[in-house]
């Protein structure tokens, strides 16, 4: 038999299937509560943003339940709902959702700085018009999603470097996986927005200013600020 080839996995996937094996094993009953995230990391020697990752994705599978305020329950021993990418894909949809977001800190950052040095007036009326449509879905009660997406678009269009512009549209792709949407049902909501409209105020700023230094900096601290927003205790996600 011919030697196949390996697929790496990811690493939320490799902490997703042990918890399964856990489970299917009898170590954790349907109804049962799992350890909390911060013991599950301990345990398994991984960071608690790769467990909160495995998570997600077993709650999506509709193996478990999150009860905000009260813990983490097994629902299911088969998978029930939707099933996430197929290990065998590299599909954006498949990315970590925090993965991504510590990805974008590093990219998105340098992103902003070059756009701040070549954005034009057409580019900077982009980026105005998106953060304009962040407010107008605000403003409605909704998820400012697209004009978030539109806003980030046309900076990395102005930042004159192709390769760049299809790397931040591949992390916006990722947003639209099943782990990014339910890990923003989660903790996304009005406060959330407003202090994400007042972060992209200030990198707006910077590159209007055409000032690299300031719009790095303001696009760090918006993507690390957003990191945080995502990470923050399940305890302080709104009840469902």
């Amino acid at each position: 038999m011919p030697l196949q080839t390996v697929e790496p996995q990811r690493l939320y996937r490799k902490i997703a299937e042990q918890l399964r094996t856990l489970m299917a094993s009898g170590e954790f009953a349907v109804g049962s509560r799992l350890p909390a995230e911060r013991d599950l990391a301990l345990q398994l020697g991984v960071s608690r943003p790769s467990v909160r990752e495995a998570l997600i994705a077993l709650e999506v599978e509709g193996m478990i339940e999150v009860r905000t305020g009260s813990g983490i329950y097994v629902q299911s021993l088969k998978q029930t709902k939707r099933a996430i990418a197929s290990p065998q894909t590299n599909a954006p949809t498949d990315w970590g959702p925090l993965e991504v977001m510590s990805a974008r800190i590093l990219v998105e950052s340098e992103v902003a700085a070059l756009a701040a040095t070549h954005a034009q007036k057409k580019d900077i009326q982009a980026i105005r018009a998106g953060l304009k449509t962040m407010k107008q879905e605000a403003a409605r009660d909704e998820m400012p999603r697209w004009g978030d997406e539109a806003f980030h678009e046309a900076i990395a269009q102005s930042c004159g470097n192709s390769a760049l512009i299809d790397t931040v549209q591949r992390f916006w792709q990722a947003r639209n996986g099943p782990l990014s949407e339910r890990l923003g049902d989660y903790f996304e909501h009005p406060q959330s927005w407003q202090a994400a409209i007042a972060e992209h105020e200030s990198v707006l700023s910077a590159i209007e200013a055409h000032d690299p230094s300031a719009a790095r900096k303001a696009m760090q601290k918006h993507l690390r600020q957003a990191h945080k927003r995502y990470s923050a205790s399940w305890r302080r996600a709104p009840a469902r």
